[in-house]
């Protein structure tokens, strides 16, 4: 019978599997992150697994579900250990130990709290997806958001991110003031702005007395995160049982592109994240403006449009060869006008070849999801920055139209509900054309 894996199994796995080599089981617990989903434990995790591996220190992980006990439930199961398929000409398998231990808020709120607020916390990440942060259509929090309303009305039972991250400050600030690094790792336009504007908008309300010590003792840096990384299935994790000879229910699979940057705004200590391709720098701007505009606005034309025409994955829609030859014109006539000087052209050469990797099962339902959200962070500021200009932006509104088409959205009331509009962008002028004039 096969065996699931476990620390026991660990000396069984085939060379080939590479394997942590370090002391990972005395870590202790100095990062706690927040929405322990695929893409954290297949990006930030093995920044911080190959850092543990060349810097040491006591950076262990523990990471917690805010809604589901799946992910937790799996990884308890086997120990925290988990295996990272990177999916390439001849996939590799690597084991991680970094995350030490795993729960789940909803029934495990004590201990959640009790992580957050240890001194020995030294840094929070997340990744709870734009709408995890229930900001409004400004851009700061939605105090009428009913996670928020009901974290403002019931604190000791935080249901939302900024619910719980306001409920561990409170508590450090209670019982040792030791400073803490808060790191947005979420596709969210100026992640470290809106996250500390959020949490700032909650504690105002909520316990205002704190408030100096917060502006002095906690950070928000800035952060730009990049890794296509597919929900596991099946199929994915026959491959890991058939190369590693365990059975691995918390799996990810990714490509092996990779990138993770981060303004060098710290309260307090941190991994020697540099040690493992971390790129630590005074400003994250123009690394979050190409890859937003570029990569994750591709992204979502090839859903909105290559769901339609029958495909499932990108790399099906990348060899599609119209929607190939409409992305080309995309980034040369409309993304490259509106971000020059960026180089996107040569950013771009490198996004289309990881869009056609043929070994990446990256659905385009997956991307599809929560597009108000989407659309308004990725394809609405270029619209309004060409407009300004006199530039085409035809394609653009094909992608806006796209998604009104897929989801079934009435027109009239797309425009007329302020949930899914920028307020630099006037719905009955500069959308309301494009959108109508724009061929499917």
């Amino acid at each position: 019978m096969t065996g699931a894996l476990n620390l026991q199994a660990l000396g069984r796995l085939p060379p080939a599997v590479r394997r942590p080599d370090y002391n990972f089981r005395n870590l202790s617990i100095g990062i706690v992150h927040l929405g322990i989903g695929a893409f954290h434990r297949a990006h930030q995790a093995i920044y911080t697994e190959d850092a543990l591996r060349s810097g040491g220190g006591d950076w262990g992980i523990l990471g917690a579900s805010l809604r589901h006990a799946d992910v937790p439930r799996a990884l308890a199961a086997q120990q925290q250990l988990y295996t990272v398929e990177t999916l390439a000409g001849v996939p590799t398998y690597q084991v991680v130990a970094a995350i030490r231990a795993s729960l789940t808020a909803t029934t495990q709120r004590e201990q959640l709290l009790a992580a957050l607020s240890s001194p020995r916390t030294h840094i929070v990440t997340l990744t709870v997806t734009e709408k995890g942060y229930c900001l409004g259509v400004t851009g700061d929090l939605d105090l009428s958001h009913v996670d928020v309303a009901h974290d403002l009305e019931h604190p000791a039972a935080p249901r939302s991110a900024i619910g719980w991250l306001a409920a561990a400050l409170e508590e450090r600030y209670r019982s040792h003031r030791r400073p803490l690094t808060v790191i947005s790792c979420d596709n969210l336009q100026s992640n470290g702005v809106k996250l500390r504007r959020a949490v700032r908008t909650f504690v105002e309300r909520s316990k205002p007395e704190m408030l100096p010590w917060l502006e002095a003792n906690v950070a928000y840096p800035q952060t730009v995160v990049d890794c296509i990384v597919p929900a596991a299935t099946d199929v994915s994790r026959a491959r890991v049982l058939e190369a590693c000879g365990v059975e691995d229910f918390a799996c990810v699979q990714r490509e092996p592109y990779s990138q993770w940057v981060i303004e060098d705004r710290f309260a307090g200590p941190r991994p020697a994240w540099e040690a493992s391709g971390v790129q630590i720098v005074a400003d994250v701007a123009e690394y979050a403006r190409i890859k937003l505009h570029v990569l994750n606005t591709c992204h979502s034309a090839l859903a909105y449009l290559g769901l339609p025409r029958g495909h499932t994955f990108v790399r099906e829609a990348m060899a599609d060869a119209e929607l190939a030859q409409f992305l080309e014109a995309l980034v040369s006539n409309e993304i490259a006008p509106a971000l020059a000087p960026l180089a996107v052209q040569d950013y771009w050469k490198s996004v289309r070849s990881r869009f056609a990797n043929r070994h990446i099962d990256h659905r385009l339902s997956q991307i599809a999801q929560d597009g108000a959200q989407k659309l308004a962070e990725r394809v609405f500021p270029l619209m309004t920055a060409n407009a300004a200009a006199g530039a085409p932006i035809s394609g653009l509104a094909r992608v806006v139209r796209g998604w009104l088409a897929l989801t079934r959205t009435d027109l009239e009331q797309a425009f007329t509900d302020s949930a899914i509009l920028p307020p630099a962008i006037s719905a009955n002028t500069l959308l309301r054309g494009a959108i109508t004039a724009a061929a499917l």
